[in-house]
């Protein structure tokens, strides 16, 4: 009967020290990717439904439903010893994976942008320039032409003037 009642102790001291572990995940995740309030929220809410299937798993799986007060007792122990003894390390160590990682990725992906950007570059100067050039040049033409035209107004209006100046 001890025996049985230590071994529960047990297995809910590791239940305990497994939410521990499941907390500080989320707090990894929480100081690696910021994110909005509502996602926040959605990341406690799960945390607390999947602490509650463990505990509900265990006390089923393990004592047929039944729940003691040494039970939760234990959890608490284990959340505890974790946190206060294995957290921090686990914390340094992620930390310092996750920012190795971002490294990894930001350089992976500034080699992946070199050959977008010749890429784009190269589409650039085979399409884009000669359109660029075509619109330059009719426009260019076209200003021209609208200034002689409007010179062209210009002269004959001073023109009508100087007709209808001499005809008074």
């Amino acid at each position: 009967m001890i025996y049985t009642q230590l071994q529960l102790f047990l297995i809910f001291l590791v239940n305990g020290l497994l939410i521990g572990l499941l907390f500080d995940l989320f707090r990894i995740l929480r100081k690696a990717i910021k994110t909005s309030d509502f996602i926040t929220y959605i990341e406690d809410a799960l945390f607390w439904i999947l602490t509650g299937f463990s505990i509900l798993y265990s006390i089923f799986t393990y004592n047929n439903g039944e729940i003691r007060l040494f039970m939760f007792l234990a959890i608490i122990l284990g959340i505890l010893i974790y946190l206060i003894f294995i957290s921090k390390f686990i914390l340094a160590i992620s930390l310092t994976i996750v920012k190795v990682v971002k490294k990894i990725l930001c350089i992976l992906l500034h080699i992946i942008n070199i050959p977008i950007q010749l890429f784009v570059k190269f589409i650039k100067k085979i399409f884009f320039n000669p359109i660029s050039f075509m619109i330059i040049n009719i426009r260019n033409y076209f200003t021209k032409y609208f200034k002689n035209f409007s010179n062209s107004l210009k002269r004959t209006k001073i023109s009508n003037k100087f007709v209808k100046n001499t005809k008074n």
